[in-house]
């Protein structure tokens, strides 16, 4: 910091501070903190005084319900928007709501609920950037920004914040080497979203670096086991019934409720076509992270890949599973898949919005530009209804963070 020696000693001595908190590492969970307590009343007040707005609360109470009443065929279970189409999770999860919220009538104590879980997510975000030791302390002050999110949390109560707070804590989880832990709770996400299925094709080349070829084939098959526990009142009912609403991969959403795509014509966007295109890029942008950026550090993909399988009980990869490499590359898969969904609602946007700031700073362009990036993402995700040009300006800045990821810091600290 440049010379304060003109000013008065207190504003100084208060200048000089400020600069080391928003800097210096040291100060990093001292500034955290602050911003934790900041948007903790900021929250509160957001709760206080604007208005809730219903949208899907109402059915997600009327469907436990019926739930409640002993209807466990998927297929039987509706409400005032429609069926229900969340995994199990999502109903256990609702089902505690509603018994503590006297079905869900009680809005202040649900707000409270989802206040306190904005907050978990807001700390969790806070602790997964500081186990990375890769980004500047004055980041974290981005986080609490976002209008959009807030709306999300605590003004609209959307399930996606408990499948958003649950992977949280699994990235969190595998930044301190708690695997096991991790990937249940990555399992438990799934049970509440499926959405959550974005950030797996990251997740299963983390774990077999880490943990070799058998080891992650337990782990596929303890998700696969969790979601049957979760699920299993349901799947003695009607199984087919069950996956074919909770994890229909084929949904096609309302093109009046998209963010993303708009630049294309509603023909163009729920076309097969399009879908397929859509597939593709996402296949093919995952699996060329895959092939030269994740595996590189190790030698590069084939070399991880015949090192796994000629030594299946032990790490296919050589160089250390960090933090950062960790965080870096399940934020890079679920951005991917964001980028290439078809439809994304405005609650879609809880899914990344805390993971921006650290993708825009793993990238190389200038410091400017990375802040206008999380800007002008900000500022699509509020413009409602979406237009071509919000939509167009999401869709760019995703996409040029994406490339500086590709040409930046793919998997590791600079």
């Amino acid at each position: 910091m440049s010379s304060t020696s003109w000013l008065p000693k207190p504003i100084a001595s208060l200048l000089r501070f400020a600069y080391s908190l928003l800097t210096d590492p040291g100060h990093f969970w001292n500034l955290a903190t602050l911003v934790i307590l900041g948007d903790a009343f900021l929250t509160r007040l957001i709760v206080a005084y604007v208005p809730y707005t219903e949208i899907d609360w109402e059915t997600y109470m009327v469907q436990t319900n019926v739930f409640l009443k002993g209807q466990h065929n998927y297929s039987m279970i509706t409400g005032p928007t429609g069926p229900l189409v969340y995994p199990a999770g999502h109903v256990r999860i609702h089902q505690f709501l509603y018994e503590i919220t006297d079905g869900g009538k009680n809005m202040d104590l649900a707000q409270q609920i989802y206040g306190l879980l904005y907050i978990a997510s807001l700390s969790l975000a806070c602790l997964i950037y500081g186990s990375t030791r890769a980004v500047p302390n004055w980041l974290l002050l981005f986080l609490p920004l976002s209008k959009r999110l807030h709306s999300i949390f605590v003004l609209r109560l959307f399930n996606d914040c408990w499948a958003v707070v649950l992977s949280q804590m699994a990235i969190y989880a595998l930044q301190q080497g708690y695997d096991d832990t991790g990937v249940m709770l990555f399992s438990a996400a799934l049970s509440v979203k499926m959405s959550v299925l974005l950030y797996f094709p990251g997740l299963f080349v983390i774990l077999f670096k880490r943990k070799g070829l058998l080891r992650t084939l337990a782990y596929i098959m303890s998700i696969v086991a969790i979601q049957h526990i979760v699920a299993a009142p349901f799947l003695k009912v009607d199984a087919w019934a069950y996956l074919q609403n909770a994890f229909d991969l084929g949904r096609v959403f309302l093109y009046k409720w998209t963010v993303n795509w708009r630049i294309f014509d509603e023909e163009t966007f729920l076309s097969s076509e399009f879908a397929a295109s859509l597939l593709f890029g996402h296949v093919f942008v995952l699996c060329a992270f895959g092939l030269y950026r994740w595996c590189e550090i190790d030698g590069g993909v084939w070399t991880v890949i015949t090192r796994g399988f000629k030594r299946p009980l032990l790490p296919a990869g050589i160089a250390r599973v960090t933090p950062d490499y960790i965080t870096t590359v399940l934020y890079t898969s679920n951005l991917i898949g964001i980028i290439f969904a078809r439809s994304l609602h405005y609650q879609f946007y809880s899914w990344y919005a805390h993971s921006i700031p650290f993708l825009a700073w793993k990238t190389k362009y200038p410091i400017a530009l990375r802040i206008a990036f999380i800007g002008a993402i900000e500022y699509a995700w509020n413009i409602y209804p979406s237009t071509r040009l919000s939509s167009g300006i999401l869709l760019a800045a995703n996409t040029w963070i994406l490339l500086g990821l590709w040409h930046g810091h793919a998997t590791c600290t600079a």
